[in-house]
Formats: structure tokens, C-alpha cells, sequence
């Protein structure tokens, strides 16, 4: 009875792995399958790239990463896919299939181009600073990130010269509606912008053309001491600059005016002196 117990368990156990040895062959087989699926769909969306339909192309790769998710070919499809999207200007799609990237493979090794092709996608939307500022500010936090968590790579340095570029074009809409409140006599909106350009343009071309517009506003307000800390740190800093000199001009225009005033004077009275000289004679 016993032997017989025996050899039905061992029978059991046999059966069992035989039976997980081909459930092992069977998922080899199928994972292999999944990969040359993969494969078969990424090389068919690369000929479609190439071929300039990135419709297609874009559809093809969404298809190679749905296959096989756990394979190293899905976050290079859908990389891809994006890429796809972005070389015809399918800048709404490229964005949205870059954050989904983001996303989904947060570890992948090339996750510093994601973002800087993200970037890319908002930067080129830059029409018109005086209309167009969500693509602008949107392409601006991107840019940071790439600055502040991908700094040794090798986007890193074009991400700093594009922050440069969009600072400069941030401080132009700023100076733009500063100069219009100055022109209508609007004092403290003018105020406002101006000191938004020194406060957080400070590395741009604006800033000494935003100091100078201080101290006139100040002057005029009578307020000279604000006048003259404006005027102060732009000397210290832009001494050479023909804003610099305006402002210089601003403070002097008194004296200059006493000055011609007294020349005149001077000459005035020596031509009465030399009128009465001439009566003695």
C-alpha cells in the first residue's frame, strides 16, 4: 500500500516537471515571437521615417512598444514615435507622446534627451514674445530641469544658451510694456516692469536701458534719492554705456542750464562794460 502511494507521488512529480518544462520552452518561445514582432514593427517604422510619412512611422513604433512593454526596444520606440511627430512639426503630439515618455521610464538612460527634445518642442512654437508666452515659460522650466538635473550631458550647454536667448526675449516683452506705460506718464506700472527686467533679467542686454528708465521716472517724481541709487548702480556697472550718459544728463541737465545761463550773463556783461567804456572814451 505504501510502495503504491509511493509511486503515485513520484508519478505526480514527474508529470508536474515535465509539464513546467514546457510551460518554460512554450514562454521562450512566445517572449522570442514578442521580440521579433518588436523588432519586425521598429525596423518598419524607421523605413517609414526615412521615407518622410512619420504618420505611419510614429504608428508603427506606438505598435513595437504595445507589443512587448518589457522589452529594451519599447522606450526606443517610444522615443522614436515621438521624434517621428516632432520632424514634421506635429509639436501637440510630440509633446504629448515626450510626457508620457517621462512618465512611464523615469529610469531610462537617455532620459536627458526627452526632456531637451521636449524643450525643443515648445521653444520652436516662439512666435511672438508679445503674444505667445505659455510657449515661451513652458519652454523655459524644461530648460531648467535639464540645467539643474542633467548638467554633465551633453545638452546641458545648448540648454543654458537657449535660457539665455528666451531670458532676452522675456526682458523684451517687459521693456516693450514698460516703455508704453512711460510714454502714456503711467508711473508705476512702468515702475514695475522696469524693475522686473533688473530683478530677474539681470544677465540681459535690457538691463542698462531698464536702470536708466528708473532714474528718469524717479527724477521726474521728485524723488531724488531713488533717482540717484538707480543712477549709482548703473555707473558702477555700465559706466562706458550710453545709458549711463543719458542718465548722467538727467542730473546735470540743471547744472548745464545754470551753466549756459551764467555764460550768457558773462558775456552779456561784458558787452555792457565794454558799451560804457566806450561812452568814457
Amino acid at each position: 500500500m505504501k510502495l503504491n502511494r509511493f509511486y503515485c507521488l513520484l508519478f505526480a512529480l514527474i508529470f508536474c516537471l515535465s509539464c513546467s518544462k514546457n510551460n518554460i520552452k512554450e514562454s521562450v518561445i512566445i517572449e522570442e515571437n514578442m521580440e521579433l514582432q518588436v523588432l519586425e514593427a521598429y525596423k518598419e517604422g524607421k523605413k517609414s521615417l526615412e521615407r518622410g510619412d512619420v504618420l505611419f512611422a510614429a504608428k508603427k513604433f506606438n505598435e513595437a512598444e504595445i507589443l512587448f512593454p518589457q522589452s529594451t526596444w519599447a522606450p526606443k520606440s517610444a522615443l522614436m514615435a515621438a521624434f517621428s511627430y516632432y520632424s514634421q512639426d506635429y509639436y501637440s503630439d510630440a509633446i504629448a507622446e515626450l510626457e508620457r515618455f517621462i512618465e512611464v521610464y523615469p529610469n531610462y538612460k537617455h532620459l536627458d534627451y526627452a526632456y531637451y527634445l521636449l524643450a525643443i518642442c515648445y521653444y520652436e512654437q516662439i512666435v511672438d514674445e508679445k503674444k505667445d508666452l505659455q510657449s515661451i515659460l513652458d519652454a523655459k522650466k524644461i530648460f531648467n530641469i535639464i540645467v539643474r538635473d542633467f548638467s554633465k550631458s551633453e545638452y546641458a550647454i545648448d540648454a543654458e544658451f537657449k535660457l539665455d536667448l528666451i531670458n532676452d526675449i522675456l526682458a523684451s516683452k517687459e521693456m516693450y510694456v514698460g516703455r508704453y506705460y512711460f510714454e502714456k506718464k503711467k508711473w508705476i506700472p512702468s515702475i514695475n516692469r522696469f524693475k522686473t527686467v533688473i530683478e530677474n533679467y539681470d544677465t540681459t542686454i535690457y538691463t542698462e536701458e531698464a536702470l536708466h528708465r528708473l532714474v528718469e521716472i524717479y527724477y521726474i517724481l521728485g524723488l531724488k534719492n531713488e533717482a540717484q541709487k538707480y543712477a549709482k548702480l548703473l555707473g558702477y556697472n555700465y559706466q562706458s554705456s550710453e545709458w549711463y550718459n543719458k542718465s548722467y544728463s538727467v542730473f546735470y541737465k540743471k547744472y548745464e542750464n545754470n551753466k549756459s545761463k551764467k555764460n550768457r550773463e558773462d558775456k552779456n556783461k561784458k558787452t555792457l562794460l565794454k558799451r560804457f567804456k566806450s561812452l568814457l572814451d
